[in-house]
């Protein structure tokens, strides 16, 4: 895939791919470009999570403080098409059904109370998974709450980070080892078994592997083994943490990398 940016453009390989992660081959940017938009896909990229709790009953042994963070670690799922930041909304962050879903529960002990227990005010709203543990109610224990859950972005705080993301430089690795009684060795060398005989001959058969530790350099020297980062072509992992898919966060990311870019340009040309 290709995508234009800033007038020039980069390619992308999708490696491995599922709902909640993604890791994928990047060639043609740089490593400030590689950092800004994995910031963007950590920091800002807009997901949903509790904000407000109103407790009125709280038995059990957790407090009301303690809860609410819980309450707010919770990933929950949304139309992304339906609800603005609040203060992005028509009602100036007031609170409406635009910017705002709530989330009520309440429970009478003997039981544990799983995030699943939530209900919801909207259907597209529910927590990803149904069994994170809430608290644990004894009896004649009861919890009652409304949670208010709206949009966010990581960079505020921590319950609205949207993935886990790391990065590396693709390697370039160069076997020149002709010896085959050495063969072996380098082979255990490796701690990611990226070094393999292929056709008689020690290969690096699984480059995107390597983290270029050195190990196998600093055994063989650079004339035996040579490893170098190609320094415009990465690899991103990415994790979602939230309710939205890993490649839907990488969309956004780009998108609102590339709009920043924009506004970049324009600014620039102002000052001429």
């Amino acid at each position: 895939m290709y995508i234009a940016t800033n007038g020039e453009q980069m390619e992308i390989h999708v490696l491995e791919k599922n709902d909640k992660e993604i890791s994928f081959k990047v060639e043609g940017i740089s490593a400030a470009y590689a950092n800004s938009l994995r910031r963007i896909m950590m920091s800002e990229v807009p997901t949903m999570a509790v904000e407000f709790v109103d407790f009125t009953k709280n038995g059990s042994v957790v407090n009301d403080e303690l809860l609410s963070n819980r309450l707010g670690q919770i990933p929950l799922t949304f139309d992304k098409r339906a609800y603005n930041l609040p203060d992005a909304c028509t009602c100036e962050g007031k609170g409406c059904s635009k910017c705002q879903v709530s989330l009520v529960l309440k429970k009478k002990g003997p039981c544990m109370v799983y995030s699943g227990d939530l209900k919801t005010s909207s259907k597209d709203v529910v927590p990803v998974y149904d069994k994170i543990p809430i608290a644990e109610l004894f009896e004649g224990q009861e919890l009652e709450f409304e949670a208010i859950a709206q949009l966010g972005e990581g960079r505020k705080h921590a319950k609205w980070q949207a993935a886990v993301v790391g990065y590396k430089n693709v390697p370039d690795i160069v076997v020149n080892i002709k010896n085959s009684k050495e063969f072996d060795k380098f082979i255990k060398i490796c701690p990611k078994h990226v070094i393999r005989i292929e056709r008689d001959k020690l290969v690096a058969a699984a480059p995107l592997d390597c983290t270029m530790c050195m190990q196998c350099v600093e055994e063989a020297g650079e004339e035996g083994i040579k490893v170098e980062a190609i320094e415009d072509q990465f690899v991103f992992n990415v994790e979602s943490v939230c309710g939205r898919d890993a490649d839907d966060i990488v969309i956004a990311a780009l998108d609102a990398l590339e709009e920043r870019i924009k506004d970049f340009s324009k600014a620039l040309g102002k000052l001429k």
